[in-house]
């Protein structure tokens, strides 16, 4: 199961990054400006951080994997109504509706994860799961621009959901009835009155601050402007700032091969403390780098130290609420969700005060205390 919910994991990833070098094709098709049609990036992502409130309960009450596969389905069926949109205005409903069914694919995944993955297995697992959305993020600027060229936009959306019905009904016949049939895999889930219970828990309390502050610094601080800082800084093009920006999935990807042995010869605790603080040393190496190539070596290392960090937090929200393990996953999803969109005002005005240079810092100065915080209240709190 695990290689297919790494696949779905990949249509999910895709369908975040496809438009990345299409949205010029787009713009031109649909007589707008690039700048009108970036709104799609927005009507993908704002659904499907905001379901995450109700996709958590849905998956503990009828079941993860069932509410995961039909997720996967609507997601790949709205990624193919996509390509049949003629104006601007359906295509972001369609997108919309694409964004809110796929925030029940790796959220969901991970809570399953956690029903059937001792703990002490469970990172290395993760990580394992994770490799379907490190390798959408190699592949997908590079796919997604070589088929827009080729045959038009609309087929790049036909492609991804494709994959994502394929996937779908791959998990069909794997599961075979038991996926539908009454009393299999359904919880016992109570709604939304499990949020109350993780939110009166110590440790869930810490950890959702923790993605907050994650989300904040990293998903919508540092990480969404290297790419126009490599244009605007070194001068680059943009589909050469974008490969530099993929080497993050690079590092990423080594950490899904020593994941394992990371954990067992580092520990928890340690792990996320080594990763955090060489993340923020990496940070500061993109913030004074002297050229694009100390960049791009600096962006791979991001990539691993991430993980390092952060899949200790992936893990640690698996096992949050081991009784409703969707609705935690799906709070630690939404908390990264309000961080980011909040990080990305903050260091937006970063950047107006002191330039990228002043953003990176900061970045790096809040992920030194972050995780020396993450060190001492979460790895620290008993699960």
């Amino acid at each position: 199961m695990l290689p297919l919910l790494a696949a779905a994991a990949f249509a999910t990833g895709c369908g975040m990054r496809l438009l990345d070098p299409v949205l010029p094709l787009i713009a031109a098709e649909l007589r707008v400006t690039v700048a009108e049609v970036a709104v799609l990036i927005t009507a993908f992502a704002l659904p499907y951080g905001l379901c995450q409130v109700v996709l958590g309960p849905l998956g503990d009450r009828f079941g993860k994997l069932r509410v995961l596969t039909l997720g996967l389905v609507l997601y790949g069926v709205m990624m193919a109504c996509c390509a049949l949109a003629g104006a601007l205005t359906p295509l972001v409903a369609l997108r919309a509706a694409t964004g809110a069914a796929g925030g029940a694919i790796i959220p969901l995944a991970m809570a399953w994860i956690g029903d059937n993955v001792p703990y002490a297995e469970r990172q290395a697992t993760l990580s394992r799961f994770m490799t379907g959305m490190v390798m959408a993020q190699l592949l997908t600027g590079p796919v997604s621009g070589a088929v827009g060229q080729a045959f038009g936009w609309r087929a790049v959306f036909l492609l991804v959901g494709g994959v994502a019905v394929v996937t779908a009904l791959a998990i069909m016949l794997t599961l075979g009835r038991g996926l539908w049939r009454s009393g299999g895999p359904a919880g016992k889930g109570s709604g939304f009155a499990n949020y109350a219970l993780l939110l009166r828990r110590p440790a869930g309390r810490k950890l959702l601050l923790a993605a907050f502050l994650d989300g904040l610094l990293l998903f919508g601080g540092a990480f969404p402007f290297i790419g126009s800082y490599l244009i605007q800084g070194f001068h680059l093009e943009p589909w050469e700032a974008g490969l530099v920006v993929a080497g993050f999935g690079l590092g990423s990807l080594l950490y899904t091969r020593i994941a394992k042995r990371l954990v067992g010869r580092l520990g928890e605790a340690r792990l996320l403390l080594s990763g955090g603080i060489l993340l923020a040393a990496a940070l500061a190496v993109l913030a004074l780098a002297p050229s694009w190539p100390v960049v791009a070596v600096a962006q791979a290392l991001c990539g691993l130290f991430f993980f390092m960090f952060h899949g200790v937090l992936q893990a640690r929200s698996t096992e949050a609420l081991p009784e409703a393990r969707a609705t935690s996953v799906s709070a630690f999803a939404m908390a990264l969700f309000l961080g980011q969109g909040l990080g990305s005002v903050g260091f937006g005005a970063l950047l107006g005060l002191g330039g990228y240079s002043l953003a990176f810092l900061a970045a790096a100065a809040g992920m030194v205390a972050l995780s020396v915080w993450c060190r001492v209240a979460v790895t620290a709190t008993p699960r």
